[in-house]
């Protein structure tokens, strides 16, 4: 029988248990392939819901997320815990942590790092996993995906030429009409910092503006796909999001 701290092994898989991520672990979208979706990063709390193969389909607690994760990657590398309880904080809370959540995205910016799709742990990320992890640095999770973060949050009216509501620390969101594709946090006037893909944007961790006078490439592909804003009032209880 496994006990507080026991590290994962063969006999101990079983559904339901939970577990301590004492190392980062990829986390894919299928139990087979290589298809990243997002990275359980060390200290993250887990909970084992099936085996499929070699691969455990497992819930990622704090934002509720589910991948799959390489058994082998996990024996000996997640030792259980009790059972997870969420850290609710109130939004003046959150509003008082954002400068920090602002200092550590600059920090991400400096290191050296690319564009990862599904990346969610230093230093190459996603658009998503940067800001998830910009706030989870200060104690605020909210959800994996961009468009999860944009149904999240309490909307901020904004567009192109009208940017008087946004605050920094606010998301703006950017894709299409029918879905939400990117995300960027916002430093203030305008600027926002977020890790965009090689196609359109940096290949890494950088910083535009929805301002018509900023006519760089990688600004004005994003301008152009600019859908709102929203502001993070609330943490995430852990209950999955489709």
């Amino acid at each position: 029988m496994a006990t507080l701290n026991t590290l994962l092994a063969p006999d101990l898989v079983k559904p339901g248990t939970q577990w301590t991520l004492l190392s980062n672990v990829n986390g894919y979208g299928r139990p087979t392939g290589d298809s990243l979706t997002t990275q359980g990063r060390r200290g993250r709390s887990i909970r084992l819901l099936k085996r499929r193969g070699d691969r455990l389909l497992v819930q990622l607690l704090e934002d509720g997320y589910r991948c799959w994760m390489d058994r082998d990657a996990l024996i000996g590398r997640a030792e259980q815990r009790a059972a997870w309880r969420p850290t609710l904080l109130p939004a003046t809370e959150i509003q008082r942590r954002l400068p920090a959540v602002l200092a550590w995205s600059q920090r991400a910016e400096k290191q050296p790092n690319h564009y990862l799709w599904g990346g969610t742990t230093e230093p190459n990320m996603d658009c998503s996993g940067l800001v998830q992890l910009a706030f989870a640095s200060q104690g605020i999770w909210i959800p994996r995906d961009a468009y999860q973060q944009e149904r999240f949050c309490q909307p901020v009216a904004v567009q192109v030429g009208q940017l008087q509501l946004l605050q920094p620390g606010d998301l703006i969101f950017f894709g299409s009409k029918r879905r939400c594709t990117h995300v960027g946090i916002h430093l203030g006037l305008g600027r926002y910092r977020h890790s965009s893909g090689g196609e359109n944007g940096r290949n890494g961790i950088g910083v535009d503006s929805l301002h018509l006078a900023d006519q760089h490439p990688v600004a004005s592909h994003y301008r152009g796909e600019l859908r709102g804003a929203g502001r993070v009032m609330r943490c995430h209880d852990g209950t999955p999001l489709s």
